[in-house]
């Protein structure tokens, strides 16, 4: 594939380093200003400027470019996926390199192995201190790594996987509600009740107990599974999570919350939850894609264009085992994507609002993405790479 070649390119030439839509606190000029840096509204009127703007300000506020662990671990799971259509000898330096990267990165004085970003981020509920774990990098670096064991054998990257399931049990907080289920917090610094990532930590945990077959494992990713599947609408669609500001209903979190369930369902064994996934597999094909192949961010608003939404499809489609079912939307999708938001030069583009584009390579949100996306494209097609 021509647009997976040059993606490919661009990322491997850039080392794999670049900005992040989060990353303006890592201003050298904002962290100049000391009463504005310490002030909450200061830190994230900042972020969503450098977030929203089309225009890429980093040069300009001195924001360098650096390794994004979540963005590493997609990228590591792409080389596993090209490495089991071609068994080439590149492929696998390239997931020694990204796997052995990731490790550095590590967040250290947790349970267990944990990562998060390299920048503060502000949100409307928290703060986060960078490099502070949350469950969401965590859960990706560490199926990367059991992907990287799978393919090379290196029980080093098992032995860390395993490693965080501590971190997941040990150190987020654990939101119960009246049926003894509860909700995993986004970091051990909040309490909030966010199900993707939620759905993530006990994927992660579902996966380590196919290792392990530690009962306790399988048993609290199962009253994490169970508290956001008893949150389901009854059309099929969750929203973000439980905070009043955080009752939309996005496209490629509804994705994120449907491959969890359904591994966990592989993982452990468990076909509780086929229904939830099956109404909420109906309500994401059929509410969040439009018939010339534009991937909506809300279920009922078609701006802005996410590039993560296109490249998750592409990941959904794949883990539920209905690309098959879905290849002319998935085709649709991907093409109308290519057309549209992939620069000359390879790379991505962030996103397409009504008036505006950001053209702002971002290689976690973006890049990474793409390239993990189309990498299971690439598997399901068998093509040539």
């Amino acid at each position: 594939m021509k647009s997976f070649n040059k993606l490919k390119a661009f990322c491997e030439a850039e080392g794999f380093r670049g900005w992040d839509p989060y990353d303006g606190l890592n201003s050298k000029l904002f962290q100049s200003i000391p009463f504005v840096r310490s002030n909450r509204f200061s830190r994230l009127a900042w972020i969503q400027l450098f977030k929203r703007s089309p225009i890429n300000l980093r040069q300009l506020t001195r924001v360098p470019k650096d390794y994004n662990a979540k963005g590493l671990g997609l990228f590591i799971t792409g080389y596993c996926n090209l490495y089991r259509l071609e068994h080439n000898s590149e492929y696998l330096d390239r997931v020694h390199f990204l796997a052995n990267k990731v490790m550095e990165l590590q967040s250290p004085g947790y349970s267990g192995s944990c990562w998060g970003y390299y920048f503060d981020w502000q949100a409307r509920a928290f703060f986060q201190p960078k490099y502070t774990p949350t469950v969401v990098a965590t859960s990706f670096v560490s199926d990367a790594l059991f992907n990287a064991y799978e393919i090379t054998g290196e029980k080093k990257w098992l032995d860390t996987a395993l490693s965080s399931t501590a971190f997941i049990l040990q150190d987020l907080n654990r939101t119960y509600d009246e049926n003894g289920t509860f909700s995993f917090s986004y970091s051990p610094t909040d309490r909030t009740q966010v199900y993707n990532a939620s759905l993530l930590g006990a994927r992660l945990l579902s996966r380590a107990y196919t290792f392990t077959r530690d009962d306790a494992m399988k048993q609290a990713a199962k009253q994490a599974i169970q508290y956001v599947c008893n949150r389901q609408r009854e059309d099929g669609s969750w929203t973000y999570g439980t905070l009043p500001f955080h009752q939309w209903i996005d496209n490629f979190h509804t994705g994120f919350n449907l491959e969890c369930i359904h591994e966990f369902g592989n993982y452990a064994g468990d076909n509780t939850y086929r229904e939830n996934v099956k109404r909420g597999l109906n309500f994401y094909l059929g509410n969040f894609f439009t018939e010339e192949g534009i991937s909506k961010y809300y279920h009922n608003k078609k701006y802005p264009l996410d590039i993560h939404a296109p490249a998750q499809l592409m990941v959904t489609l794949h883990k539920l085992g209905v690309m098959k079912q879905n290849d002319q939307l998935a085709d649709r999708v991907l093409s109308w994507t290519i057309e549209h938001m992939q620069d000359k030069a390879g790379f991505f583009y962030y996103q397409k609002k009504k008036w505006s584009t950001s053209t702002i390579p971002f290689m976690r949100w973006a890049q990474a993405w793409m390239f993990y996306a189309l990498t299971y494209y690439l598997l399901e097609n068998r093509a040539a790479t």
